[in-house]
């Protein structure tokens, strides 16, 4: 129940993916320009840098507690933002950037929580809970296109409400299973595979409903066809309860009755014990033949093993050794924190300011009326990027392959899409490149706390984890001021402009033209460091892979 609880809440706050959906109604009431709004839209990612907050709260205060914090900051931000939107209080620009700030920090706020939740109860299958809940954060957009259509398909302003009330009642709804949680314990083996397959089940509910979301969210312009797939989205995310059961009848059935559809034939493994005893004396252990002695800074030196200028790019400072603890001192002075800075803030993040600029985008290119639309794709492919994540740890006993491996593959959409969106304004390809960027940031998003854990220690992923985050608020603002500048540039020089009070608005392809082009490069940046980290840490997952063979067969 904890970790159904847990996908509730990540399913219902994910709020900052539907921006786009009212940004054009707050940019009218408010009469500013591309860059306010792109300032709007970098306070709330700004937030997250204040994730840290939420890990001091809970230190001090229980776990429910600082729940129920985060829907009230979140009530406040948003609360007063649908006021203003609706026109029913005037707030000075000022105030609104405070109260975007008050909606990111709500958003990381819960995300702590649900972190904390699956860490502390699926210490043996910590990776797959993680990718799993996390993934259901990219679903909010499709969830909340619903329920506004279900209440009113042509008021944009109800998105502002939604994010203010819905986290709230979901709070509500997670705090019994929160507050009845069983102690940590040490699970047996049998426990453990059992638990496997009811990961394995909850993925496939996962898939169905996203592609319940993602096929059917395209019917729901009209009310009582929103209702209806509502209904049927609220049943398949109460669903989950029921799986336990149905593994447990499963392996009654099993024992009674000899079956050929029995799994103990399987060679389907999720977690092994013996990995995970592995995977602890490799993190306390201290490597003598590769590495050399710590150095006056702390760092551990390594020996070049290639000449010239790619041997040292190669090899100075190199991880050797997964689960190694880092502090934020030594965090900061790795060469792989910096090329995983990079990938992040180059690969991820951008796709995050293409979503918040979704509005614009489908609003200069003609297709206004679709925004929700677009949001709701780009959030559907975003959940399925992250349930894809969970693949390495499902395939690692077929295909074994080093996460960053993944996350560089994970990242190659990216400037493809951005390339056919800037070659074409037509409506396929803006939805094609939108689905390719969902899927691509959304992989991004939910590997990099697995990689975090592993390349820097899971006892500090927490401090760390927020460390890399922070190039979340800085991508935000790098990149929405260049799309807001050639907007605005684009604006004042195109005869097709048109003006809504105070705000002015671009339409055509050049509104956005020249920024795909440069967030196109931007991302191949993002790429190369990816590659570059991958080459780097493939000879400590290797050697830990290599470790775990010895021991499955010794």
């Amino acid at each position: 129940m904890v970790l159904v609880a847990t996908t509730w809440i990540q399913a219902f706050t994910g709020t900052n993916f539907d921006f786009s959906s009212y940004s054009s109604d707050l940019k009218t009431v408010l009469g500013i320009s591309q860059v306010q709004l792109n300032y709007l839209s970098v306070a709330s990612d700004m937030g997250k840098a204040f994730g840290w907050c939420s890990g001091v709260s809970l230190r001090h205060l229980p776990l429910w507690c600082v729940m129920f914090m985060s829907a009230l900051i979140g009530l406040l931000g948003y609360g007063f933002q649908w006021l203003l939107i609706k026109q029913f209080i005037s707030l000075p620009y000022f105030l609104v950037f405070f109260l975007s700030l008050l909606a990111g920090c709500s958003i990381c706020w819960f995300n702590t929580v649900c972190y904390v939740l699956c860490i502390r109860n699926f210490q043996s299958n910590r990776a797959l809970a993680l990718a799993l809940t996390i993934s259901f954060n990219g679903v909010t957009a499709a969830l909340y296109t619903l329920i506004a259509n279900a209440i009113n398909s042509d008021d944009d302003t109800l998105y502002p409400f939604l994010n203010a009330i819905v986290p709230l009642f979901t709070s509500g709804v997670a705090l019994i299973p929160i507050l009845r949680q069983p102690p940590p314990q040490q699970l047996p083996p049998d426990a453990i595979r059992r638990d496997s397959r009811i990961f394995l089940f909850l993925n496939a509910v996962a898939v169905l409903t996203g592609l319940y979301l993602l096929l059917l969210n395209p019917f729901s312009y009209d009310t009582y066809r929103a209702r209806l797939l509502l209904a049927g989205a609220i049943l398949l995310l109460v669903l989950p309860p029921c799986l336990p059961g149905i593994v447990y009848a499963r392996e009654w059935a099993r024992r009674v009755i000899s079956s050929s559809l029995s799994l103990n034939g399987s060679t389907f493994s999720l977690v092994d014990v013996d990995d995970l005893e592995l995977h602890k004396e490799l993190i306390g252990s201290e490597p003598t033949a590769i590495n050399a002695p710590m150095n006056g800074n702390g760092n551990r030196s390594t020996f070049i093993l290639q000449d010239g200028c790619c041997g040292n790019v190669m090899e100075k400072d190199q991880l050797t050794v997964l689960g190694e603890e880092h502090s934020a001192r030594l965090l900061v002075r790795r060469w792989d924190f910096w090329l995983y800075y990079l990938a992040y803030l180059c690969g991820g993040t951008i796709g995050l300011v293409y979503s918040n600029n979704l509005g614009q985008i489908s609003q200069s290119l003609g297709y206004g009326a679709q925004t929700s639309a677009f949001v709701t794709l780009y959030s559907s492919c975003s959940f399925f990027g992250r349930l894809l994540s969970a693949g390495p740890d499902f395939l690692r006993d077929k295909i074994y392959f080093a996460r960053t491996g993944w996350l560089a593959i994970a990242l190659v959409p990216t400037p493809i899409a951005f390339i056919l969106i800037a070659t074409s304004g037509n409506e396929i390809i803006l939805r094609a490149g939108t689905g390719l960027i969902g899927l691509s940031s959304g992989f991004v998003f939910s590997a990099a706390v697995s990689v975090t854990s592993e390349l820097f220690g899971p006892n500090s992923a927490g401090v760390n984890h927020n460390i890399l985050i922070t190039n979340i608020p800085i991508g935000s603002l790098l990149y929405g001021l260049l799309a807001a500048l050639v907007y605005d540039a684009g604006a004042e020089t195109t005869a097709n402009q048109s003006l809504l009070g105070d705000a002015t608005i671009c339409m055509g392809r050049k509104c956005y033209q020249q920024t795909f082009i440069w967030w196109a490069c931007i991302s191949v940046v993002g790429l190369a460091s990816s590659i570059l980290l991958f080459l780097r840490t493939k000879p400590a997952y290797d050697r830990f892979e290599r470790n775990r063979n010895t021991t499955d067969f010794s």
